[in-house]
């Protein structure tokens, strides 16, 4: 299972308008993506880059200002899944997926650290 990139690390916040807003005119990003249906936003630097994720907090998610969360690209999640499962990898909730364009599976690494898994669906 070997990761392909780490193209996005993502945060969780508040409220995603002020998130947003913040991180385009204070920080300078660039808005790539905003779905208010899932409460999420990317963003870029000017000459592009690993992405910046905003997930907007909810009562069964965590909390803001938590910690941000890595993600590795893989080709197969679900193969990913199965290999990780047999060295003795832990994982937090099941596989999630947004239709058609990603899936997703949060890790626990030795210290407690989540990071995320993820297959893209589409490009």
């Amino acid at each position: 299972m070997p990761a392909k990139s780490m193209d996005l690390a993502w945060i969780v916040v508040k409220d995603l308008k002020k998130a947003v807003k913040f991180y385009t005119d204070v920080i300078g990003l660039k808005l790539l993506e905003l779905s208010e249906e899932f409460n999420w936003a990317e963003l870029e630097g000017k000459e592009g880059g690993a992405r910046l994720g905003i997930a907007q907090m909810d009562e069964e998610g965590f909390e803001a200002g938590e910690n941000a969360f890595l993600t590795f690209s893989v080709s197969d999640l679900l193969l990913a899944k199965t290999e990780l499962e047999k060295k003795g990898a832990k994982f937090i909730g099941e596989v999630e997926e947004v239709p058609g364009h990603v899936r997703m599976l949060m890790v626990i690494d030795l210290d407690g650290n989540r990071f995320q898994l993820v297959q893209k669906l589409a490009d």
